[in-house]
C-alpha cells in the first residue's frame, strides 16, 4: 500500500469474473464467425475491477463477493490479495462456478461482452448483514448490477442506515431501477447507454446527458454523473445548480476501453474516500481512465496512483 498512501476506506459489493478476451478486426454480426488475432484470460468483473482500481488509486479496499471452488476462483482471489485488498468477506460457492465474461474487442477499441454470473448469484442479502462491520468501516460503498438486485438494494440501504457515502454504477442496466432505490444513492454513475435506459432519454450529446441526469436526479439520486466515453463526463451535483457541468476528457489514443468505466469509478471512489471534493474526484477518475484506455486488458490496464501524481 505504500505506493498508494491510502487514507480512505472503500468497500466494494460486487461481481468477480474471469475475462476471456478475444481481439478481432471488428465485432461479429449475428451468425458470423470471425478470425481473431489475440486472446487473453485476465481477472475481471465490474466489482473486481472497481476494487482493484480503488486500491491502486489510493484507498484501503475490502471486497464483498463470491467465487467458485475452481481454478478461476483461486486466481481471482489471489489477484485481489496481491493488490492488498481485504478478502475476508470473499466467499466460495459450494456449487456454482466462478463467473466469466466473454469479451470481443475490435480494432477501433470498441467491445461486446457476454456475462455468465455463476457464483456472483450467491452474493445474497444475508451476506450484507454478515459483513455489516465492513460496510460500517467504509467511507464509500460501491455497488454495480452484476449481483442480485435484492443484494444491491440491501447494500445501499445499509449504507444509508450507517450514514456511509453510496455509489451505484447501474451496469448492466437492462431495465429501470425501482423508485425506492434512488433515495439510497449518493452518486449514481451510469454511462450514456445506461443513463438512456434508466431515464428514457436518448443520448448522443452532452446536452442529452444533462437532460437524462436531470430526470434521474428528480427521481431522488443525490448526484448523477454520466460518463460519455470520448465525450467526457456530465456531472449534475447536489447544490451546484440544475444545468450540471460537462468535463471534457484528457486527449489520448485509445487501445482498449474495456475497463475505462470501472477505472473511473474506482478512482472517483478512492479520491472521494480520501476527502476530496466531488469535482476533484471526477477529474481524478477521468485522468485514471485516460491512462487505462491506452493499455490492453481490464485489470492489467488500471494505473497506480503514482502514475497520476508524478
Amino acid at each position: 500500500m505504500s505506493d498508494n498512501a491510502a487514507t480512505g476506506r472503500v468497500t466494494v459489493v460486487g461481481s468477480l469474473n474471469m475475462d476471456l478476451v478475444a481481439r478481432a478486426p471488428r465485432l461479429p454480426k449475428p451468425g458470423e464467425t470471425l478470425a481473431g488475432h489475440a486472446f487473453a484470460q485476465v481477472p475481471g468483473g465490474k466489482g473486481g475491477n472497481q476494487a482493484v482500481a480503488a486500491a491502486r488509486l489510493g484507498a484501503q479496499v475490502a471486497m464483498i463477493g463470491c467465487v467458485g471452488n475452481d481454478s478461476n476462483g483461486a486466481t481471482l482471489k489471489r489477484s485481489l490479495e496481491t493488490e492488498g485488498i481485504d478478502c475476508t468477506a470473499l466467499a466460495t460457492s459450494a456449487d456454482a462456478p466462478t463467473g466469466v465474461a466473454l469479451i470481443v474487442v475490435d480494432d477501433a477499441s470498441q467491445n461486446a461482452i457476454v456475462i455468465v454470473a455463476g457464483s456472483n448469484a450467491d452474493v445474497t442479502p444475508p451476506r450484507m448483514e454478515e459483513h455489516e462491520a465492513l460496510l460500517a468501516r467504509a467511507d464509500v460503498i460501491v455497488c454495480q448490477l452484476e449481483t442480485p438486485p435484492e443484494t444491491v438494494r440491501a447494500a445501499l440501504a445499509a449504507g444509508r442506515r450507517l450514514q456511509r457515502t453510496t455509489v451505484l454504477n447501474p451496469a448492466p442496466a437492462a431495465r429501470k431501477l425501482p423508485p425506492d432505490w434512488f433515495p439510497l444513492i449518493d452518486y449514481l454513475i451510469p454511462n450514456e447507454l445506461e443513463a438512456a435506459t434508466l431515464s428514457g432519454v436518448t443520448i448522443s450529446t452532452p446536452d442529452d446527458a444533462r437532460r437524462a441526469a436531470q430526470a434521474l436526479k428528480a427521481k431522488g439520486a443525490r448526484n448523477v454523473i454520466v460518463t460519455l466515453g470520448a465525450q467526457g463526463v456530465l456531472a449534475l451535483l447536489d447544490g451546484a445548480g440544475d444545468d450540471g457541468v460537462h468535463l471534457a476528457p484528457p486527449n489520448v489514443e485509445a487501445v482498449d476501453t474495456t475497463a475505462a468505466g470501472d477505472t473511473f469509478i474506482g478512482g472517483f471512489a478512492a479520491e472521494l474516500a480520501r476527502g476530496a471534493a466531488a469535482m476533484d474526484a471526477i477529474a481524478f477518475g477521468q485522468r485514471a481512465a485516460a491512462i487505462a484506455v491506452t493499455r490492453e486488458g481490464a485489470q492489467p490496464s488500471i494505473p497506480r496512483r503514482s502514475e497520476l501524481t508524478e
